[in-house]
């Protein structure tokens, strides 16, 4: 179920779910540091076979700095999916506002060695600050 923060993205057969969610238990707002988690999942919605190779994210705080970060495949995996199957990873990162958004995309690649972007929807890492 898809809420007014997180993101659902369908590229070339490849769904890509994220739901973000804020951590006050990790957060020090007085020092400027908001902490928040988000759940992945990737789901395998082609007839083919895929492979993630890397991921590409843009946060973007409240006050507009951004931020890009690469790195090859995803929390130290390189997952592969046949058709059907999908895989779910957690993750976190601090931003230094009480809001800002994530973005970007997966690399993947089809068993004949052609490589595809998949894109991840733009989601809201908001914190309790700003929805109280």
């Amino acid at each position: 179920m898809q809420n007014n923060i997180s993101s659902d993205t369908i590229t070339h057969g490849v769904r890509i779910q994220v739901f973000p969610e804020y951590r006050p238990d990790l957060s020090s707002p007085e020092e400027n540091r908001f902490m928040f988690s988000y759940r992945v999942l990737i789901v395998n919605e082609s007839a083919k076979w895929v492979k993630l190779l890397s991921r590409h994210w843009t946060i973007i705080n409240a006050d507009g700095d951004k931020q890009d970060i690469d790195g090859p495949g995803v929390v130290g995996y390189i997952p592969e999916f046949n058709p059907g199957e999908s895989f779910e990873y957690s993750s976190s990162y601090p931003i230094d506002t009480n809001w800002g958004t994530m973005e970007g995309y997966y690399t993947f690649m089809y068993d004949d060695g052609i490589k595809f972007i998949a894109e991840i929807g733009r989601f809201y890492l908001v914190s309790a600050e700003v929805t109280a």
